[in-house]
């Protein structure tokens, strides 16, 4: 990082200079930490949309580019060549890890996917049609009454046993989620399984019968998880660094990202593509729904279809249109009614002028909402089954901001707009 430039700001006919600080890749940013000190003055930037929270070594985009780098390594290269304990690794140390180290860290995963026993009475205090992430933020702020014995994070080691516990658990309590929703027992963990079959056996196995997870599928819900371990400063890990700045244990601080991320506007989002093809229900309609979705005078969305970062095609889009097709091909469901839906609306998306000039492609919801809905997950788990990858980036950048020297409990300013100072009038006058 440079700061060999200067920006000079006129206010009131005062002249004030900040640092312009440089990093590996992406925009520039001016360092106005002292601007409140020598002009009185705060920014005003809602959605903080210009403004850089934090600096952070772990995942970088480039929206315009259409380019998602974890640790400098492109998204395409670690879902086709790595497994996602592989990513995981890579996240949190910052480098892959050669087969010594990668062998220990599955390993050590493998030891804390069991929950405590305890904690399976925490579901039975949800309705049975409660939504999963409503049992998953409780469930997983629950946690912290449980570990006590790791709670120094100033302490790297300490710091490591809390990483490992998530990364190890969020599957099983994704799993425990779903069985509790169905009325099925609860499936323990097998550690002769790795990390993704094991969960797919948790979801899908009964105690009647052996579950053989179909390598094809496992192989697809691995991508999912590669693709969704991390996306830079978005919303919910926003929240997870906030929640953390106070000093908060990282269940509590996780289970607050796992709240965000619930939002139909950030890990709802595949949820919400699913109901919409189900909305549109045939092929023969999609003429009607296209012409709606280009009117602005109606309030249908093309649900899936461009990014809010990514002004070009999303990079883990084209990764998982491929796994998509592997899938339904593995599963003999290419004449499926809402997955010929579904390529239909890609068609049109990838050739229609009106798409094309908005840059509305499809986006990795669009795709990994088919996927899943075509491995037997239900739509209600979507957002789950995101936070359970999404927690590996959590705790990655949990870590990278508690760790910071230059770190500082969050404290956003306001542009105070309310009643100006007045004096309480006696009741008797008012």
């Amino acid at each position: 990082m440079s700061t060999n430039r200067t920006a000079n700001f006129a206010v009131d006919g005062k002249h004030v200079e900040f640092p312009v600080m440089s990093g590996t890749h992406g925009n520039d940013v001016i360092d106005i930490r002292t601007l409140g000190a020598k002009t009185g003055l705060f920014t005003y930037d809602p959605g903080f949309l210009s403004t850089a929270s934090c600096q952070s070594k772990v995942t970088y985009i480039d929206g315009d580019k259409g380019e998602l780098l974890y640790r400098g390594y492109p998204i395409e290269q670690l879902a086709e060549q790595c497994n996602f304990l592989e990513v995981a690794y890579l996240l949190r140390n910052g480098e892959l890890p050669n087969a010594e180290k990668k062998t220990k860290f599955e390993d050590t995963i493998k030891k804390h996917t069991m929950v405590h026993e305890q904690l399976v009475k925490f579901y039975q205090g949800f309705r049975r049609d409660a939504h999963p992430m409503a049992v998953m933020v409780g469930v997983v702020g629950a946690l912290s009454a449980f570990y006590h014995d790791a709670h120094d994070f100033s302490d790297a080691e300490h710091r490591s046993i809390s990483f490992n516990r998530l990364i190890a658990k969020m599957p099983t309590i994704v799993a425990m989620t779903y069985k509790y929703s169905v009325g099925q027992p609860f499936m323990y963990p097998r550690n002769d399984l790795d990390y993704t079959a094991n969960f797919m056996h948790m979801m899908f196995g009964t105690p009647a019968e052996e579950y053989k997870p179909n390598p094809v599928l496992v192989r697809a819900l691995d991508v999912i998880f590669t693709l969704h371990a991390d996306h830079e400063q978005n919303a919910s890990t926003s929240t997870v660094r906030l929640a953390g700045s106070s000093g908060a244990n990282p269940f509590a601080c996780i289970s607050a990202g796992i709240a965000c991320l619930w939002g139909p506007a950030h890990g709802g989002a595949n949820e919400a593509c699913l109901e919409m093809l189900e909305e549109i229900g045939d092929v023969s309609r999609v003429g009607e729904y296209i012409k709606r979705a280009k009117d602005k005078t109606d309030n249908f969305k093309l649900m899936g279809f461009g990014h809010r970062v990514y002004k070009n095609f999303d990079p883990r889009a084209r990764l998982m249109s491929k796994v998509c097709a592997d899938v339904l091909s593995e599963l003999g469901l290419e004449n499926d009614r809402l997955f010929k839906l579904a390529k239909e609306l890609e068609k049109i998306a990838l050739e229609d002028d009106y798409f094309i000039e908005k840059k509305l492609y499809p986006n990795v919801d669009f795709y990994s909402g088919i996927v899943q809905k075509a491995l037997g997950i239900p739509t209600s788990m979507f957002t789950c089954i995101f936070a359970l990858a999404r927690t590996v980036g959590w705790m990655t950048q949990w870590e990278e901001m508690i760790t910071d020297p230059e770190y500082k409990i969050g404290r956003p300013r306001q542009l105070y707009t309310g009643a100006a100072r007045r004096d309480v009038i006696q009741i008797a006058k008012r």
